[in-house]
């Protein structure tokens, strides 16, 4: 049976994120840009890693998903796809190992059943650079002053102040220091979840 982002979507949250929306030290975001927007992750879990998740419903093509998965490597520690049956093949063949594949199958009743062919693994590719441009200029100001960063070099470009973060910064540092920032977010966007 066909089925759409949308549907999928809802049934993810309800059936494999539902402990996620109940742990209060666990963000599920809907939509997360990355880059500043030029893809979107359609799912993100950021607990002790930052998680994103891309849907391929029954109607959706996978012509973006080499270009999706490029920028997601660059910045997300584990990576899954959730798929339509249509897709599932193809995908074995195209994804790297260490992505997550996620069935999605549509019932006669309309409901969504997910069954995980291939568990996430971290992700070896992912780039401390591309991973800081989720924070927001003032936020990546803060965490520098926190560090001895010299403030007149705070005054550059958001790009430049990304590139100032130390050569001994680790992963697990700054999903700490992402995940303190994104909790700390007064009104924050509509796709932040709370079930």
């Amino acid at each position: 049976m066909e089925s759409r982002d949308s549907e999928i979507r809802r049934y993810f949250h309800q059936k494999k994120l539902r402990h996620y929306h109940e742990c209060p030290h666990t963000l599920v975001i809907d939509e997360l840009g990355i880059a500043h927007g030029k893809n979107r992750a359609d799912i993100a879990v950021l607990n002790g890693t930052i998680h994103g998740f891309e849907i391929k419903s029954s109607k959706d093509t996978l012509l973006r998903l080499p270009e999706q998965m490029a920028e997601y490597s660059r910045c997300f520690e584990k990576v899954s796809v959730i798929a339509a049956p249509n897709h599932i093949e193809k995908l074995l063949l195209i994804l790297p190992d260490w992505c997550g594949l996620v069935l999605a199958t549509k019932g006669s009743k309309g409901a969504i059943a997910f069954r995980t062919i291939r568990r996430a693994k971290k992700n070896p590719k992912i780039e401390i650079y591309a991973m800081a441009h989720f924070l927001w200029r003032k936020e990546i100001i803060d965490i520098l002053s926190q560090l001895g960063v010299d403030e007149k070099s705070l005054n550059a470009s958001r790009d430049k102040l990304y590139k100032l973060l130390p050569a001994d910064t680790t992963i697990k540092q700054l999903t700490g220091l992402i995940k303190n920032k994104f909790m700390s977010r007064i009104g924050w966007r509509a796709g932040v979840q709370h079930m």
